[in-house]
């Protein structure tokens, strides 16, 4: 599995961590920043992950801000991106089984460290439900095909 990691400076502390819990864990991942708590716009980060992921150079993307909100709201405007705002596991779990997320976002000033932790490891580690659910992910690319043509 590989990761896209993005963070604006609101998530930089967490998005360091994440990248010591990816680490421990083996997975592979890239960082395209922030690299520093400097003041930067959120959704240059969420577009960057967002298509990386979308154009499947990374099977998932992680992306942290302040509430986590910003990120998932830009990341979402990306065709063929899925990004879930989640900070308890069950949500992190169904998002992944339901809905095929491939981009999750997380709030640094919403969860503590130990919870995101478990967040992230029960996202990366739970797979699609498929069945029902794929008739519905397909819906959402129908969606995305309405209103950007893009065949998603």
């Amino acid at each position: 599995m590989r990761v896209a990691l993005g963070a604006d400076h609101g998530g930089f502390h967490l998005k360091e961590a994440i990248k010591g819990w990816l680490e421990e864990l083996g997975i592979e991942y890239e960082d395209f920043g922030a690299h520093s708590e400097d003041s930067v716009d959120y959704p240059d980060y969420a577009r960057v992950v967002a298509e990386k992921v979308a154009a499947g150079g990374f099977d998932r993307g992680i992306l942290v801000c302040g509430t986590g909100i910003g990120m998932s709201i830009a990341a979402n405007k990306v065709p063929g991106a899925r990004a879930a705002l989640c900070h308890d596991v069950f949500s992190a779990q169904a998002t992944r089984e339901h809905n095929d997320s491939n981009v999750l976002c997380l709030g640094e000033r919403v969860i503590g460290q130990g919870h995101a932790r478990a967040v992230v490891e029960t996202w990366l580690r739970t797979g699609f439900a498929g069945d029902r659910h794929a008739r519905r992910v397909a819906k959402i690319r129908g969606i995305e095909d309405v209103y950007y043509g893009c065949g998603g």
